[in-house]
């Protein structure tokens, strides 16, 4: 998992906001890609590109959640990543 400076886990507050919403949306957004932004759901897409592009322009360089809602949940692990050995933020990071 990734966490922060403080410790906290990265887009805590969007993948609970997700998960609180996400039977609701499923239902209304089938086949789309919501972006989050802290607890407000901005948008659901045809396609996981169009919420990036989306993102990208409305948050710069600030983290963002874009997922599928009615796909099952994929646990991603890069051990490198965790272990601190490489780093996600790019030094000239805002």
């Amino acid at each position: 998992m990734c966490h922060s400076k403080g410790g906290t886990l990265m887009l805590e507050a969007e993948l609970n906001f997700l998960q609180s919403n996400k039977l609701e949306w499923a239902k209304r957004y089938a086949g789309k890609f919501v972006l989050v932004k802290e607890r407000e759901l901005v948008g659901a897409f045809d396609t996981y590109e169009a919420a990036l592009v989306e993102g990208a322009k409305r948050f710069h360089l600030q983290p963002f959640l874009v997922r599928p809602v009615d796909q099952p949940e994929r646990e991603v692990s890069i051990p490198a990543l965790e272990l601190g050995l490489i780093r996600a933020n790019p030094p000239h990071a805002v």
